[in-house]
């Protein structure tokens, strides 16, 4: 008696304690650009079945309900809100938003290995090589590898993707490289490893590469950054109602602990 109830509080508090977690990283990175916000998502644990639905009764009818005890609650994922976030004009000829669905494609080290990583951010930087590398920790290099000159001026992307830019002292713009986005079928099957990036998974299904609005690609927007779709009121009412949910759940161990010591006094 009560062992079953603090079983499953003790599952929700766990839970809860999974999804406060949830919540604290989309709020630490409410600033982050680029940066999509995660949902955690539960599931009820099994059941115990004292009497099955449907068990014929003294009258030789079917009984309408059983008697289940539930055995508490666990995360079953958490899950990525790619929603586009809020838009900042910032008029800095390397940041580039993408308008609709895509990603980035970036170079970087994964577990020792060399392997492609796929992006929402769009706050690109020009490295010692002339590259375009994206405004992380590592400098990513952009995929396919677009690289300006020293004499390179008044860089330009389009909405298809094409960078130009004035060379020397010329008056004619010059095709620099092409940007490419990827898309996937399955897009919150990603991983997220962090400085920005998601990698690929079986879930996510392989990348569909294509040029800008082309392929079911969105276009680019040039001197403009994605921020965080993190909306502070709503992460606040999560905070607070997972913050109940916890003390909640902490109130039912009590209640069960209270029933058990009733039981165990009754032999005093």
């Amino acid at each position: 008696m009560g062992i079953t109830a603090m079983y499953a509080a003790a599952t929700g508090m766990k839970a809860m304690d999974t999804k406060l977690n949830v919540v604290a990283n989309n709020l630490a990175n409410i600033g982050t650009v680029g940066f999509k916000r995660s949902r955690t998502n539960f599931e009820d644990l099994m059941y115990q079945t004292l009497r099955e639905p449907g068990v014929k009764d003294i009258n030789d009818e079917p009984n309408p309900y059983g008697i289940l005890v539930g055995l508490g609650a666990a995360v079953s994922g958490t899950q990525l809100d790619f929603r586009v976030g809020s838009t900042e004009q910032t008029d800095k000829p390397l940041d580039v938003m993408i308008q609709g669905e895509g990603f980035f494609q970036v170079t970087t080290y994964w577990n020792g290995e060399e392997i492609t990583a796929y992006t929402r951010a769009g706050n690109f930087f020009r490295n010692a090589n002339g590259q375009l590398v994206l405004g992380n920790t590592d400098g990513s290099v952009l995929e396919p590898e677009i690289t300006l000159g020293e004499d390179d001026r008044e860089i330009e992307i389009d909405a298809a993707g094409r960078v130009t830019a004035i060379q020397g002292a010329g008056p004619d713009r010059t095709d620099i490289g092409q940007i490419e986005l990827a898309r996937f079928i399955n897009p919150e099957g990603l991983k997220s490893v962090g400085q920005n990036l998601y990698i690929e998974t079986d879930a996510s299904g392989p990348a569909i590469t294509g040029n800008p609005m082309e392929n079911g690609m969105g276009s680019l927007q040039n001197r403009m950054l994605e921020l965080s779709n993190v909306e502070p009121v709503r992460e606040l009412v999560d905070l607070i109602f997972t913050q109940r949910g916890f003390e909640l759940n902490s109130q039912s161990i009590q209640g069960a602990d209270e029933m058990l010591r009733v039981v165990a006094n009754l032999r005093r």
